[in-house]
Formats: structure tokens, C-alpha cells, sequence
């Protein structure tokens, strides 16, 4: 298995968010830093008992495909010994928020050890349960082309 660096998530947009924001990014990056790491305990408490995932991708053909996940064969993924690292790469963060439901759009790119997979976008729902921000949808696009990878990211930054 590889290795990763923790970062500082990027100053500019980090330090432009309040308070609560960064709460709930910081549930997002403990949910990679936790597949990084192969921690899938890590990863699934940050979701709610019945969340749900979708992928959102282009066929070869070009068609728009919309595929149901089952989150538990994720969780499971992550917590078998694999050959590489998994590593998901998060930049241009937004977060909105309304009460108690927040919304996070995330650009990713994937790497398996050091080696570029895919890249597209995270988009995530969480609610606050009384104790903290959990995910409650996890939806996110595919694509192997046309990806515009910041240097730092491309460069090992995970955040």
C-alpha cells in the first residue's frame, strides 16, 4: 500500500468559509482520509444507517447513465486489503446550507497509488443528527478525459 500526506485544506477557500461550513467539509475529507487509509469504520460512520449513492456518467457511446451504488460494497471495498492506495483528491469546495440540511459540491481526482484513474465531481447531502454532520446522499460523475487537475492535486495534495 502507498502512502499520503495530509494537507491544510486550501487556505483561500478554507479561510472563507464560517464555522459550520468547515464542519462539514471536515466530514468529507475524514471520509477519504479514511479510504486512503483503508479505515472503512472511519468512512461509514460518517453515514446515516439508510444513505443512498448514485454515479452519474457518459457511456462510450455517449448516452447519459445514471447508476444506483450500494454503499455497503463500498464500505466493504475499503476496509479489504487491496494492492493500491485509493486516493481521492478534493479541491473547489462549495458548501451550502439551510438549518439543518447542508449540500457540498466537490471537484475530485482519483488515483490509484500515483497513477491518475478518474476525475469529476463529488455531491454530497448531509443533515446534522444531534451530534454532527452525516451523509444521508453521496452522488458523483466519471470521466477519464477532459479533467482539469489543479498542480498541488496533481502534485499528491489531497486537499
Amino acid at each position: 500500500m502507498g502512502f499520503y500526506t495530509p494537507v491544510r485544506p486550501q487556505s483561500t477557500q478554507w479561510d472563507a468559509l464560517n464555522a459550520e461550513e468547515k464542519e462539514v467539509i471536515r466530514v468529507v475529507i475524514d471520509v477519504f482520509d479514511g479510504m486512503r487509509v483503508g479505515d472503512s469504520a472511519t468512512v461509514k460512520r460518517h453515514f446515516y444507517p439508510e444513505s443512498s449513492a448514485n454515479t452519474a456518467y457518459m457511456t462510450k457511446e455517449g448516452a447519459r447513465e445514471l447508476k444506483i451504488d450500494d454503499l455497503n460494497n463500498w464500505f466493504n471495498a475499503i476496509g479489504k486489503p487491496h494492492d493500491q492506495l485509493w486516493d481521492e483528491r478534493i479541491w473547489d469546495y462549495e458548501v451550502r446550507m439551510d438549518g439543518n440540511l447542508a449540500a457540498v459540491w466537490v471537484r475530485y481526482a482519483f488515483y490509484l497509488d500515483q497513477n491518475f484513474h478518474h476525475c469529476g465531481v463529488d455531491a454530497l447531502h448531509l443533515a446534522y443528527d444531534g451530534y454532527g454532520w452525516r451523509i444521508f446522499h453521496l452522488a458523483d460523475t466519471r470521466q477519464t478525459a477532459g479533467c482539469e487537475i489543479p498542480p498541488h492535486i496533481a502534485d499528491g495534495a489531497t486537499y
